[in-house]
């Protein structure tokens, strides 16, 4: 019987204590706001910081609150704060209890995790992806600037440290048992994740000779979970992918893991019409509106289609041949250019090359823009224009037969001219972009 996730809304006079799990520092603090609040945004982390001043002076449980306390005290709705609990709990930094009482007064025990480290947010197949596509390139590697250890040479240095054995003797054994279980540690929450994954077939997939119980430790079982959640793998997909990440000594490598399920993703829909010919520039690597000029209109242009779209259109309105959508697609997956970057390539080609979509071609410019981390319209444009000047200098230098005037994008060396835009021109550039759906 599937069980059903059931939404408790307290009421202001349900009662609520808080238990703290871990032992969460003030860099802690600086994580929450640096690193979690761009994924579940401010309200859930201003949350976590109310419920952890709640607690005592000795920071392990609080007395009893009531929710009119939250409410008043964070100035949020009772749906606000059940929201923001929410996407704590999936996050893996809260756990919630809850006992009914018979009294219609229910009493609610908020335990707190602390959040994982920079290193391991960093390093997190999830939690860093999605990072990344809510900053942006600049924002992230700013941030990840600002956690980055400075490397300090110290080759010329004499190592000097003393050891534990240089500076204490040895003592007597003890007859004491000494046991250290109630000591309070950090606690991690795992992220919380909610699928159905059949690890039951995948053990039986498994051959008999292999130390089962070895392979699936927990770290590896929710590695799994995660991967598959990121990259919609079912365990018959997992079934082909682990053998390829077994080791010699017959567990499974977790680096190997993770590239093996990120190349099936990205190659298993070979073969069939790609959909991510479909999608279009991400947001935050849009130029801003209000340049009218030309070029600025070709960006614009760019930017709000999608490859499909502008193969389509090169193709006066009929379907693209699917070998110029996987060639699209395969510009996308395997050389990691956005859609934007991905039109300005093949219409560079397409103009400079008597309109054929030539692989070969494509993928020696693909390459070398992935290798200069080129992610904006305007960046492929304008290395686009400096490598074909630079071709074309080559070219003047050794004689040839005299050529036809050569054909080049609209956009190659249009300066832009900043003003306000018109009626007028704003309808060009719509009637622009209707060229392209």
């Amino acid at each position: 019987m599937q069980e059903k996730n059931i939404t408790f809304i307290p009421s202001p006079a349900d009662t609520y204590i808080v238990v703290n799990k871990s032992i969460i520092t003030n860099e802690d603090r600086t994580i929450l706001t640096m690193l979690y609040q761009p994924l579940i945004g401010p309200l859930p982390i201003m949350l976590y910081l109310s419920l952890w001043s709640d607690l005592d002076k000795i920071e392990i449980m609080s007395t009893e609150y009531t929710h009119h306390h939250l409410i008043t005290n964070m100035q949020m709705t009772l749906k606000e704060i059940v929201d923001s609990r929410k996407k704590l709990e999936a996050i893996g930094l809260l756990k919630t209890f809850i006992k009914e009482d018979s009294n219609n007064i229910n009493n609610y025990i908020y335990q707190l995790y602390s959040p994982i480290k920079a290193n391991d947010f960093f390093n997190h197949p999830i939690l860093n992806v999605v990072l990344y596509n809510n900053l942006g390139k600049k924002e992230y590697e700013k941030l990840k600037n600002y956690f980055k250890t400075p490397r300090i040479n110290t080759s010329n240095y004499q190592d000097i440290t003393s050891s534990f054995s240089d500076v204490f003797n040895s003592v007597p054994l003890t007859s004491h048992e000494l046991l250290n279980d109630n000591v309070r540690k950090r606690n991690i929450n795992k992220l919380n994740i909610n699928i159905n994954f059949d690890f039951d077939f995948l053990l039986e997939s498994l051959p008999n000779t292999l130390d089962k119980e070895k392979i699936f430790s927990k770290d590896i079982r929710e590695l799994i979970l995660q991967l598959s959640y990121l990259y919609d793998l079912d365990a018959i997909k997992m079934q082909n992918i682990l053998p390829i990440c077994l080791t010699e000594r017959g567990t499974i490598n977790k680096e190997e893991l993770r590239k093996t399920c990120r190349n099936y993703y990205q190659f298993d829909n070979h073969g069939v019409l790609p959909s991510i010919v479909y999608n279009v520039q991400p947001e935050y690597l849009k130029e801003p509106t209000g340049d009218i000029s030309k070029r600025a209109k070709m960006i614009y242009t760019f930017e709000s289609i999608s490859p499909y779209e502008l193969l389509k259109s090169k193709n006066k309105g009929t379907e693209p041949t699917k070998r110029d959508l996987i060639l699209a697609e395969d510009l996308i997956i395997n050389y990691g250019l956005k859609p934007g970057v991905t039109n300005v390539l093949i219409d560079y080609i397409l103009k400079t090359n008597n309109n054929k979509l030539t692989r070969s071609l494509a993928e020696t410019i693909a390459g070398q823009w992935k290798r200069l981390n080129i992610e904006t319209v305007d960046e492929a444009m304008k290395v686009a224009e400096k490598e074909h000047k630079k071709y074309k200098k080559t070219s003047i230098s050794t004689p040839k037969k005299i050529m036809k005037e050569e054909k080049l994008p609209e956009w190659f060396d249009k300066k832009i001219d900043k003003k306000e835009t018109s009626k007028d021109e704003i309808k060009q550039m719509q009637d622009l972009l209707k060229e392209y759906r």
